[in-house]
């Protein structure tokens, strides 16, 4: 259904126009939803795009009908009363063209990455917010604004220019995906692997237009580094692994083995950018065979390269374990407390967490368990606060 629903949304926006973006938007929802309820007692029809597609334009229908110019609008939209004669022909995967197309250029970079998380990635308000650290009130109001910014234009959604046009927010929409397919922020599962799935699929897309670009190659190895260790992050309870009791053997070397190509071969064509920053951070980590045998010295080279190139507080937390490890512990506590003191960061679980870990390491368990007991009371990821009161129960013996 991730798949399809871009694929419908481009459908209604392609025969009805951009400009009726909010009601095409509305009805592929509906669609969805319908499809939740109804598939699974009558079963998933053969053709899925096609089953979307027409309960979508039933919605639009119904919507137009009841809207107060109704007869007007009707005159505008008669072909909806018709079946498309071969679905097929709009069948196209129109994914990452829809991205671009969401990324309105009239937007600031943080409300085109909202509305389009929101509108083509179906993550909720709550999700957009975590990834951001904001509060989801902000991340609400900032998307209400966007789509009323458009509305004033009045042109509908201009289409790009070409494969580079809006690349920098459709990578950050690409890769918010992935993270929170990755690792969910909210529930009872560590991650949703069809998100993470798809966003991967939506950058190997871009590789193929844009197969010289830098960036979109850390993107896409960045994403398949991470998503290599998989099967080793979770134990047969689905219980979270940490990294350094992860068992290797279960990691994805042909995965990593093509990433760490596809790594390479961009920077012998530029600049790395921050994702590449993260893609060669994780290539080292899946390069060991050990925590022990990992090249924390150039980690931390690179972590504080990408605090640099970003400013990001949380590449400042991850900087931190890095110190730890090179420098011990308290090298690391410094950091995090001085990141503290300057209310740099406004998630304070990702802190708290942090924190426990380096004090657990530095032997000052107490403090540890305080933290990892803080750090479980503001999360909502349920294997994620079960690790933490894991580490609390661990260090009390």
């Amino acid at each position: 259904m991730r798949a399809r629903a871009p694929q419908v949304l481009a459908a209604l926006l392609r025969q009805h126009g951009v400009g009726q973006f909010d009601v095409c938007e509305d009805a592929v929802q509906e669609a969805l939803l319908a499809a939740h309820r109804q598939w699974p007692e009558g079963g998933v029809p053969d053709d899925t795009f096609a089953w979307l597609l027409t309960a979508a334009r039933r919605r639009m229908i119904d919507r137009i009908r009841s809207d107060h110019h109704r007869r007007e609008r009707e005159r505008d939209y008669v072909e909806l009363r018709h079946p498309l004669a071969d679905a097929a022909v709009v069948q196209t995967d129109d994914s990452v063209q829809l991205l671009r197309l969401c990324c309105h250029p009239e937007l600031t970079r943080s409300a085109q990455v909202a509305l389009t998380l929101r509108a083509v990635a179906g993550l909720s308000t709550a999700q957009i917010a975590h990834a951001y650290l904001l509060p989801e009130a902000t991340v609400a109001q900032r998307i209400s604004r966007a789509k009323a910014r458009i509305r004033a234009a009045g042109a509908g959604f201009p289409p790009p220019l070409g494969p580079g046009d809006r690349l920098d927010p459709v990578l950050d929409v690409v890769y918010v995906m992935f993270t929170e397919g990755h690792t969910s922020s909210a529930g009872d599962d560590a991650n949703d692997i069809r998100l993470s799935d798809e966003a991967i699929r939506l950058a190997r897309l871009l590789q193929r237009e844009l197969p010289e670009h830098v960036e979109v190659a850390g993107l896409l190895a960045l994403m398949m580094l991470t998503d290599a260790r998989r099967a080793a992050r979770t134990d047969a309870n689905g219980a979270l692994i940490p990294l350094d009791e992860q068992d290797r053997s279960l990691w994805d070397r042909d995965a990593i083995r093509d990433a760490t190509e596809i790594l390479d071969d961009a920077l012998t064509r530029g600049v790395a950018g921050p994702y590449s920053m993260q893609a060669a951070i994780a290539a080292l980590h899946d390069e060991a065979p050990s925590t022990e045998t990992t090249d924390w010295p150039q980690i931390l080279v690179l972590f504080r390269m990408l605090e640099h190139a970003t400013g990001n507080p949380i590449a400042t937390l991850n900087r931190a374990v890095a110190e730890a490890m090179v420098h011990g512990p308290d090298a690391g506590l410094a950091t995090v407390d001085a990141l503290a003191d300057s209310r740099g960061i406004p998630d304070g679980k990702r802190l708290a967490s942090v924190r426990a870990h380096l004090l657990e390491r530095a032997g000052r368990s107490a403090e540890a368990i305080d933290e990892y007991r803080s750090a479980a009371r503001m999360t909502l990821s349920i294997p994620e606060r079960d690790y933490l009161l894991a580490r609390a129960r661990r260090l009390e013996g």
